[in-house]
């Protein structure tokens, strides 16, 4: 009889999450709650930009770290990249929750050395029952495997080598998910099976087809070589 040898699950020890707020307070206890015990990781790091609704508060009871930064999604994420000393980080929206599977998922991508070079996200899902929701996610999903354009709403998960590589998350008050993206090239994305289910709060408080167009507009002209800072006005 052949030995036989229990099936292990790679660790997530080696992982550090960061997760920039602002106001956030309404969508964070469920954002910590979906990644499961906050123990099994290296560090949950918070990086909030000056919440007056408890959501530094709302961290801590669930077990994670908080660091303070000043305002803007970029400074926040390049702040919290660099107080995480972990050899992989996933960096999540506050407003995000991702499915169950995501720990499996991310521990098979951690476990093969050579997605050191790679980065993965997850697949973007609206938490609505609109058929709108479900046009944008199609969309999205075209955009993120044919233009290689995933957002920061998708999350990141990225090996520190590969981040210090590309120059980390940029201090830009906008698309700071995009550039990042761009010097990580199309190539080099892993897609994860399971969802980053995302607030669909601002899609239906602008509408969605204002805010697609709005934000795809945005886009445009950021190719376009128009300033992040301007473009910040013009985004609200």
């Amino acid at each position: 009889m052949g030995s036989e040898y229990p099936i292990t699950r790679p660790s997530l020890g080696d992982l550090g999450i960061v997760i920039p707020t602002l106001n956030a307070g309404h969508t964070l206890r469920r954002t910590l709650a979906a990644l499961g015990p906050l123990d099994d990781f290296s560090s949950v790091l918070v990086v909030d930009g000056g919440s007056d609704d408890g959501t530094a508060r709302i961290a801590r009871a669930a077990g994670a770290g908080v660091l303070t930064a000043a305002r803007g999604r970029g400074i926040q994420l390049a702040a919290g990249a660099a107080a995480t000393a972990t050899p992989w980080m996933l960096f999540l929206h506050g407003d995000t929750r991702l499915e169950q599977g995501w720990r499996r998922a991310a521990s098979e991508i951690m476990a093969d050395s050579q997605n050191q070079r790679r980065a993965a996200v997850f697949r973007f899902v609206l938490d609505s029952d609109a058929q709108r929701a479900r046009r944008v996610e199609r969309f999205v999903a075209w955009r993120s495997r044919r233009l290689g354009l995933p957002y920061g709403d998708q999350g990141l998960l990225i090996h520190r080598s590969l981040y210090d590589q590309v120059g980390g998350y940029q201090a830009v008050p906008l698309l700071e998910d995009v550039g990042i993206i761009r010097k990580i090239g199309r190539r080099r994305l892993a897609f994860l099976t399971p969802a980053a289910v995302t607030s669909a709060a601002r899609f239906e408080q602008d509408g969605y087809l204002f805010r697609s167009m709005r934000n795809y507009l945005v886009l445009g002209l950021y190719f376009l070589g128009v300033p992040p800072r301007t473009l910040k006005r013009l985004y609200g």
